[in-house]
């Protein structure tokens, strides 16, 4: 069909007929209808046959998007209660704007303050599930889970803490496993003589790090060698983290960062993919419990060591050479590093030590010797 062109001489405006489709919005059944205008009512007159007829103000007609790419011209009337629309073909877009000034003026917003207000609600709610309700259920979950759940929840995080870090194009982070290192890493986990079991890797990555994971899982990395000065500092990084396996503190940590995930993946998008697993990894490893938990897992630690003949001093002396270390750290590190309670916690460790407290080595030289070679190819 071609489009038309109307030419108007004086004041009488061109009559105009043409032939559509109309929908009442409310049945699911088409209408064949002829249409034309009528100046003296300043509308669109939709004859629907048996001498029924609607008429559509010009001021209330707008224009749909054409979702389905017909090429015609799809027809509401404004204020929007009435469902009805009418299709008309393309060639009579013209003439009709010639009398409908409004027919693109998109729909408006309706109730803009309720919407305001729903919105708001939205995220109060997923504020309140993120830091409520899903800590809650983490929490009780955790305390039911069974044990073999978590251990296949520590062994599946392992898999992906190893994938995350690895930078050999092996794929995953190598596991350091020197025959004599592990035995004095061995000797020294004796030595704490822990009620908790825990089983301990390794990993040969630079991070000074070592965190606990679900299922008696402890990962040290080999940055934390590097680092420590004796090997009581190191079984007071052991002590710390056995303390957090002790009060199951990874499986609720998971857990929530989990919940979490699941929500935010529900508002943003799926995060079933490698964002989920970068993200859980790394809530996991900067271990960002709270303040209670963290003096919780110092207190448990403070009293493995003494019973074991360590001084818990020996964590002051490791945490004050990394909080005077922060400036050089990576960002992530800093941030934890520089927390306000760091300095309560070096307190804590130093008035944790008995008056007259006589401690013992905890390794022989030739043992502290082996465990800093524990990533040492054999």
């Amino acid at each position: 069909m071609t489009e038309r062109t109307i030419i108007t001489v004086g004041t009488r405006l061109a009559p105009f007929a043409s032939e559509g489709t109309y929908f009442d919005g409310i049945h699911p059944v088409e209408r064949d209808v002829a249409v034309r205008f009528d100046e003296a009512a300043a509308g669109l007159i939709i004859d629907l046959g048996e001498g029924d007829t609607i008429t559509w103000p010009f001021k209330a007609l707008r224009r749909l998007p054409d979702q389905a790419g017909s090429g015609d011209i799809i027809l509401a009337k404004a204020p929007w209660d009435d469902p009805a629309c009418l299709l008309l073909p393309a060639a009579d877009l013209r003439i009709l704007r010639s009398r409908a000034s409004g027919l693109d003026r998109g729909r408006p917003t309706q109730r803009r303050g309720r919407l305001a207000i729903l919105g708001l609600a939205a995220v109060a709610s997923v504020g309140l599930m993120l830091a409520v309700l899903i800590p809650l259920l983490a929490d009780r979950l955790a305390d039911i889970l069974p044990a073999e759940g978590e251990v296949a929840l520590g062994e599946a995080t392992l898999e992906h803490v190893r994938s995350a870090f690895d930078d050999t194009g092996l794929g995953l982070l190598p596991v350091c496993e020197a025959e004599a290192g592990r035995a004095a890493l061995g000797a020294l986990e004796s030595r704490l003589g822990a009620g908790t079991p825990v089983r301990l890797q390794v990993l040969d990555h630079p991070m000074v790090n070592a965190f606990a994971l679900p299922g008696g899982l402890v990962v040290i990395f080999r940055g934390l060698f590097d680092v420590a000065d004796t090997p009581e500092e190191v079984a007071a990084v052991l002590a710390h983290e056995i303390g957090h396996v002790a009060a199951r503190d990874p499986t609720r940590i998971a857990l929530r960062s989990a919940g979490s995930i699941g929500v935010l993946g529900l508002m943003f998008g799926d995060f079933a993919g490698g964002a989920m697993v970068l993200f859980l990894t790394e809530r996991i490893i900067s271990a960002d419990y709270t303040q209670a938990a963290e003096a919780a897992a110092d207190a448990y630690a403070h009293a493995l060591l003494i019973e074991a003949d360590l001084s818990p001093a020996a964590l002051a002396d490791l945490l004050e050479r990394l909080l005077g270390d922060v400036g050089q750290a990576p960002p992530i590190v800093q941030h934890f590093l520089a927390h306000p309670a760091m300095a309560d916690r070096i307190a804590a460790a130093r008035a944790a030590v008995p008056e007259g407290f006589q401690a013992r080595p905890a390794l022989s030289p030739e043992d502290w010797a082996a465990l800093l070679s524990i990533c040492a190819e054999e």
